[in-house]
């Protein structure tokens, strides 16, 4: 009888323990952390271990990042319903980008490249005569060989100092954008300088008025932008704005009058000069009485 009581007493002993052991927690929800996060070997396939993340393992090697792909050309916006094109086509170039006297760029080429249409537009004048003369420079005479075009944006472009201009070319013929109007050359006051394309942008008025001709609004901004940047670039909206606020026929106020015809110039005396008789170097015959020669 007693033996059997001390079984019923380390019986209880033994399940007191083991109910002391086990976590306690909410009712029907085991604390004892799952056997699959405490073996490594049970972790998901592809799942990398902690080996595998470490940099410089040879497990790294596996892993390779795809190619790049090629990079996406995105087009510049456009801010106008108009496309320019840079007036010199087909050769190298160089412009200034700074005011000097006037509101107009000097685009350096070589003699012949192509002098084209900024825009689509219409030929508004051409010269095909150079008459520039040093005695005199006349201001509307000064860009020599030249051609203008009012373009479908209602602006003025010109292109002067041409060695040539395009055949065919008369005032309301409708040119392209591109469309080759003369060749670059130094007609004009450009006569003792390299090769260049004088390009002036304004608004139409009438051939009295050439100051307003040769340049009122900034160009190589217009010029770096149809170059390099963006094609739609357009002057309009600044050249509207100044001709509100100068008027369409503002007077003239730089470079505005044109020298006297006297005393002449260096190449007229050298005329005069070419004239007179070489002094021989022996005693000359007296010339007849009827000789109208200068002594």
């Amino acid at each position: 009888m007693r033996s059997g009581r001390l079984s019923a007493v380390v019986v209880g002993a033994v399940l007191l323990a083991g109910g002391c052991g086990q976590a306690t927690g909410v009712a029907g929800v085991s604390m004892r952390a799952p056997a699959l996060a405490a073996d490594p070997s049970a972790a998901p396939s592809g799942t990398p271990t902690a080996a595998a993340s470490t940099p410089g393992t040879e497990h790294q090697s596996g892993v390779q990042r795809p190619a790049a792909a090629d990079p996406v050309k995105v087009p510049p916006p456009k801010v106008s319903k108009y496309d320019y094109a840079f007036p010199v086509k087909g050769c190298k170039t160089n412009y200034q980008r700074k005011l000097l006297i006037i509101p107009k760029t000097t685009i350096w080429a070589a003699r012949g490249c192509s002098f084209v249409a900024p825009v689509d537009g219409v030929i508004d004048e051409v010269n095909i005569n150079n008459r520039w003369k040093p005695s005199t420079d006349v201001g509307s005479d000064r860009e020599g060989r030249f051609v203008s075009i009012i373009g479908e944006d209602g602006v003025r472009y010109l292109g002067g100092h041409l060695d040539s201009v395009a055949e065919g070319l008369t005032p309301g013929a409708k040119v392209k954008a591109g469309q080759e109007l003369g060749k670059v050359g130094n007609t004009g006051n450009a006569r003792d300088t390299a090769p260049n394309l004088y390009f002036a942008i304004s608004w139409k008025t009438g051939p009295a008025y050439w100051w307003v001709r040769r340049g009122m609004v900034e160009p190589w901004d217009y010029l770096d932008a149809w170059l390099k940047g963006n094609p739609t670039l357009s002057p309009k909206e600044e050249t509207f704005k100044l001709r509100r606020k100068l008027g369409e026929t503002p007077t003239c106020t730089t470079l505005c009058s044109s020298r006297s015809a006297s005393p002449p110039e260096q190449e007229e005396k050298e005329k005069e000069r070419k004239k007179k008789p070489t002094t021989p170097t022996q005693t000359p015959t007296p010339p007849p009485l009827n000789d109208t020669g200068t002594l």
